[in-house]
């Protein structure tokens, strides 16, 4: 059997529910033993301080269900103070990572926006990586009630999100995919360049 060959795949990484599912995604569904896991994050002081409390209650990665799931299921339930720093959320996540599939190395790489857009600068932070797939989670139909964004006039925080999420599935220089978790034991829907709104079972 040929050994497909090493990739390295990157994970956004942020203080919420929508990351925490992409990780859990790529830990039970996208990753091979031989792969380099890479947890970016873009720093932006201003982005979450007034919401990091929403999510101090809320569990992020849920147990795995069904065959298949088995990377999932190890993965630990992050706790209450998991959001309470940015290295505290960071080095909780590679944690799970090492719990889940301990032989795939894992580092974190943190980038300033500097003033630029989010996406722009994932984009480029992957080509400098030479990263051959980025994950992105994906909100709920609902999060805007369980994140607290509120919309105000023509300010949408979540159609920026969705628009730095399309952005990067059609201008990447890699495959990326849109990882949106469906319920507790729902799967996930998947959108790429390739595949839209695609239902994968847990």
């Amino acid at each position: 059997m040929v050994t497909p060959p090493a990739r390295k795949v990157m994970v956004v990484a942020d203080p919420t529910p929508h990351s925490a599912a992409a990780l859990q995604y790529a830990l039970s569904h996208a990753l091979l033993e031989q792969d380099e896991l890479i947890l970016l994050h873009v720093e932006n002081q201003f982005t979450w301080k007034s919401t990091l409390t929403t999510f101090l209650r809320r569990p992020s990665l849920a147990s795995g269900a069904g065959a298949g799931a088995s990377a999932s299921a190890m993965v630990p339930t992050f706790g209450p103070d998991w959001t309470s720093t940015d290295v505290n959320f960071l080095e909780q996540m590679k944690y799970a990572c090492e719990i889940a599939q301990p032989k795939i190395p894992v580092r974190i790489e943190k980038v300033d926006m500097d003033g630029k857009d989010k996406a722009h600068v994932i984009i480029s932070k992957s080509k400098d990586l030479r990263i051959d797939l980025i994950i992105v989670g994906q909100k709920r139909s609902l999060s805007s009630a369980i994140l607290g964004y509120k919309r105000t006039g023509g300010n949408i925080k979540g159609s920026k999100l969705l628009d730095t999420i399309e952005y990067l599935i059609e201008h990447s220089p890699c495959n990326c995919v849109a990882v949106q978790k469906k319920g507790q034991n729902g799967g996930y829907i998947l959108n790429s360049k390739t595949q839209k709104n695609f239902w994968l079972l847990a």
